[in-house]
């Protein structure tokens, strides 16, 4: 019987960790969940909602993960790489990959556990993260600052305001009342 070579899959895990790399240098938000329970069809419509906003999904094996964590300097996440983990990657709003996750799962009626994340490079544990899901999201915090800081400077200018209107007010009474004599 023939032999047959033994193909080594070195190259393809050093690809692998390449890319996670990449990934966790590059996006903003990192979520990781554990995807136990969840079937492929689930998981599948998980990522296609994720999809819509600029996140990608992706299962990935521990050790993997860890390597790729360390070379992209987040010692920190590899204790959390346990069991069966799921990487959200966000690269736009902080608070999306979160509040996705959890929208999916309260109408998917599942458990989706959140085990914590990487925000801005930062390790935050699980319940952190769920708490940047409750965040609205960067236009309309922007917003909430602008009204803010908007208010004050409005009634700086009423008050600046209010003494020239009664001004103009007693002047078209007088002026009135001079007409009218």
């Amino acid at each position: 019987m023939p032999k047959v070579a033994k193909v080594s899959k070195r190259p393809v895990k050093e690809q692998q960790v390449g890319l996670l790399t990449e990934k966790l240098k590059s996006a903003r938000v990192v979520v990781l969940t554990d995807y136990r329970g969840l079937s492929v069809a689930q998981l599948e419509d998980l990522r296609a909602k994720l999809r819509t906003s600029d996140v990608e999904y992706r299962i990935v094996k521990n050790t993997l993960a860890r390597r790729a964590a360390e070379a992209a300097g987040h010692e920190d996440l590899a204790p959390e790489l346990n069991g069966p983990i799921a990487m959200a990657f966000g690269y736009d709003d902080l608070s999306t990959p979160a509040r996705l996750l959890g929208e999916w799962a309260r109408a998917a009626r599942l458990r989706l556990d959140i085990q914590g994340g990487l925000v801005e490079g930062r390790f935050y544990g699980g319940d952190q993260v769920r708490q940047l899901a409750e965040l609205p999201p960067r236009d309309v915090l922007i917003a909430q600052l602008l009204g803010t800081l908007q208010s004050p400077v409005a009634q700086l200018v009423a008050t600046i305001q209010a003494p020239v209107q009664q001004l103009l007010g007693l002047l078209e009474a007088q002026r009135n009342k001079l007409e009218a004599a």
